[in-house]
């Protein structure tokens, strides 16, 4: 497995396995990829672009993910509630990851904004993470 699937594997498992979460977004909430019939809300792991950021003495990639909160009408105070969750927990959490250490992981940016086509709310938010 790689850095970024095992790094995929452990986001999953931290969101998926928050009583708190679970309160605002459900058991099912989680997902690792948007689905077609999505119930909402719901948090998703939207991507996961990475880099090599190794040094002279050691192997290592920095890792942007993105994840997305999605809420349905009127759902603009539950994104960010939702997106806060999120936030505390994963800012510098100490993940273990299966063949990899994780270096840091910290919060980048929240954008929160509705969605039209979707007809609800979206928070984006990005995190960046090193790994060796």
């Amino acid at each position: 497995m790689s850095a970024a699937g095992a790094l995929q594997k452990a986001l999953f498992l931290t969101l998926a396995g928050d009583a708190a979460l679970a309160t605002l977004i459900g058991p099912d909430g989680v997902h690792d990829h948007l689905q077609t019939q999505s119930r909402r809300p719901c948090v998703f792991i939207a991507g996961i672009d990475s880099r090599d950021a190794s040094t002279a003495s050691e192997a290592g990639e920095e890792h942007l993910v993105t994840l997305e909160v999605r809420t349905g009408e009127g759902g603009n105070r539950a994104a960010e509630e939702i997106a806060a969750r999120v936030r505390a927990l994963l800012g510098d959490a100490p993940l273990v990851l299966g063949g990899f250490a994780l270096v840091s992981i910290l919060h980048r940016r929240t954008k929160i904004g509705r969605d039209t086509k979707a007809k609800g709310h979206v928070a984006e938010m990005v995190f960046r993470a090193v790994t060796e």
